[in-house]
């Protein structure tokens, strides 16, 4: 990260192409500052106090380090308007979790986080665009999809106050449906494909869904999922099919060369209990609703581990090896045994043992 800073400090551009059935189209990125708060805490914590939005995609993971910082932006901002807090992740409610480290004990005092709202205005929000792996020798330089999609809830700022203005922000009263429609469709689907790619030895995803039984698989997981999502948001059911074609059809795009190991990485994270696999077969079992593709999928990602330069991969290779089933499905999926869903992982965990 240090290195990506100083590069940025040293030039007064970089380009974002945007890649998709259209064509290319390139857009020169200006008028950034990069600081980094390694070195320079109090200038950073200056920027945030002053600014009208903060917004983060770090990973789920790394929230709790960039929390710190912004506790003692919040801490010190003088503006009327709240700052708008966004935290732009592949996770449900990333939002919620970045304001609970942010107000825990150790970054900000209790008087402080029972007053935030006078300072802060925290909304979740549901992201969408790929963004692959990148040319090593590209620079600054990225790739990424021309599609996006950008909801963010609306509520936090009612009633005293409006919400930023934010160019391609959708905003809406009920984030919930965008959320797992998003996870367990997109994301779903993405690291289906890669897992059975990967298993298979298959490089990309483009290369991963011209496999017809990988493809059929993948149709066959998001037909369970879009069970859950018509029964659970009232979302038209052929509305949602159409989105799952579409959605199909973009992560299947032959131009950004998606490796499947990228998409693939943090397993331990993506089996976890309110993830795009084990969360919405969770529901449906509950529900008695067939999950037998899901489980599919869950068995590949089990089978992901010792995957070089994923940690996650080695860690969860290393609880494979050293526990019992049982001890392992409510360990990585966080089930109990009084879960219908319980009996049908711990198959798949002992097949993958075996």
């Amino acid at each position: 990260m240090d290195s990506i800073i100083e590069q940025l400090q040293k030039v007064t551009s970089y380009t974002v192409t945007e890649v998709g059935a259209e064509g290319e189209k390139v857009n020169k990125i200006t008028n950034y500052r990069a600081i980094n708060s390694k070195y320079h805490e109090a200038d950073v914590v200056k920027e945030i106090s002053t600014a009208d939005v903060v917004t983060c995609a770090v990973g789920p993971n790394i929230l709790k380090f960039i929390a710190p910082v912004i506790a003692k932006a919040i801490d010190a901002r003088t503006e009327k308007q709240p700052l708008a807090v966004i935290a732009c992740e592949n996770a449900i409610n990333a939002t919620t979790t970045l304001k609970g480290f942010i107000t825990d004990s150790k970054n900000m005092s209790s008087e402080n986080a029972s007053s935030i709202d006078k300072r802060a205005r925290f909304a979740n929000s549901a992201i969408d665009r790929i963004v692959p792996g990148q040319d090593p020798n590209a620079g600054l330089n990225v790739t990424i999809e021309s599609f996006f999609e950008w909801v963010v809830e609306e509520t936090p700022w009612e009633p005293d106050f409006k919400h930023p203005e934010i160019q391609g922000v959708k905003w809406v009263r009920d984030l919930a449906p965008f959320i797992e429609r998003k996870l367990f469709t997109v994301n779903t689907s993405h690291a289906t494909a890669a897992y059975f790619g990967h298993n298979r030895k298959i490089a990309t995803i483009h290369e991963s869904l011209e496999d017809k039984e990988i493809n059929k698989q993948v149709h066959a997981v998001l037909a369970e999922t879009s069970e859950l999502i018509v029964k659970k948001h009232g979302i038209d059911a052929q509305e949602q099919k159409a989105y799952v074609e579409k959605i199909i059809k973009r992560i299947g795009n032959p131009h950004l060369k998606d490796i499947v190991e990228r998409v693939g990485r943090a397993p331990l994270r993506k089996l976890s209990r309110k993830e795009r696999f084990v969360g919405p077969a969770y529901e449906l079992a509950e529900m008695d609703a067939s999950v037998d593709a899901l489980l599919g999928s869950i068995e590949m990602a089990f089978r992901f581990q010792n995957v070089e330069g994923d940690e996650e991969s080695a860690e969860l290779a290393k609880i494979m090896s050293e526990n019992e089933p049982k001890t392992i499905v409510e360990k990585v999926c966080g089930l109990t045994e009084n879960d219908k869903l319980f009996p049908q992982v711990l198959k798949v965990v002992q097949k993958v043992k075996a």
